[in-house]
């Protein structure tokens, strides 16, 4: 339901509710499968039926946004600037489609520890924050368009990569919640109430930049494990 309120606000015109709204869906997306899991009502048709909820509110809402917003005036009609702006969205929109579809089959033997590919959650995320941070600073669409077409083929690729990111799926190793944890946590909310757009962005970039970051380390150590062993 938010997924799909967020589309209809895109449509009429107020991207900051629609925003919220893709906010609020990634909210719920964190707590299903806990909450499934603490009820004990996991199941394949959750599974599924889960993705499917992510393709409405990660794959189609951003990409909706993101049209409506600044790439629907990249250029005059019939032109090739205005046809890359839905091809912009449409191509972050099958991305995650991909994604979701590799998720389902990789879910049982998957390292949960990591993403093979940036989460679609995690690319909506980052997509509606760039952009609810260029309107809290009154930039225009039309001084990013470009921009923005740019970080939403980004955003797609990564998706469908072999980029690792971290999960934060990884089960502590005792029931104790770690104080460094929490106080993180903590922090994060005191901004968040201070400045939405703000540190959504800025999470939402960190985050984007650790997965190249990551995956370069994992081979360089791959490769001094090998030149070791030889």
């Amino acid at each position: 339901m938010a997924g799909f309120y967020a589309i209809v606000m895109a449509i009429e015109g107020d991207p900051v509710v629609a925003c919220i709204a893709i906010v609020i869906a990634g909210v719920f997306d964190g707590l299903d499968g806990r909450v499934a899991r603490m009820t004990n009502t996991q199941s394949d048709f959750g599974v599924q039926y889960d993705s499917l909820s992510d393709m409405v509110s990660f794959g189609m809402a951003p990409a909706v946004l993101v049209f409506t917003w600044a790439l629907a005036d990249l250029g005059t009609p019939d032109t090739v600037a205005d046809k890359l702006g839905w091809l912009g969205a449409f191509f972050f929109t099958a991305c995650a489609a991909l994604r979701l579809a590799r998720f389902n089959t990789q879910a049982g033997v998957a390292d949960k520890a990591y993403f093979q590919g940036l989460a679609s959650p995690a690319a909506a995320g980052t997509l509606i924050a760039t952009i609810w941070f260029c309107i809290s600073r009154e930039i225009g669409p039309e001084q990013v368009a470009w921009l923005m077409l740019g970080l939403t083929l980004l955003l797609g690729t990564l998706m469908v990569s072999r980029v690792r990111y971290y999960s934060f799926k990884a089960r502590p190793l005792s029931d104790r919640v770690p104080f460094a944890g929490l106080f993180v946590l903590l922090v994060v909310l005191v901004l968040l109430a201070l400045d939405p757009p703000a540190v959504l962005f800025t999470i939402g970039v960190l985050y984007v930049m650790s997965g190249p970051v990551l995956t370069a380390r994992g081979r360089y150590q791959q490769r001094r494990r090998r030149s070791g062993r030889s």
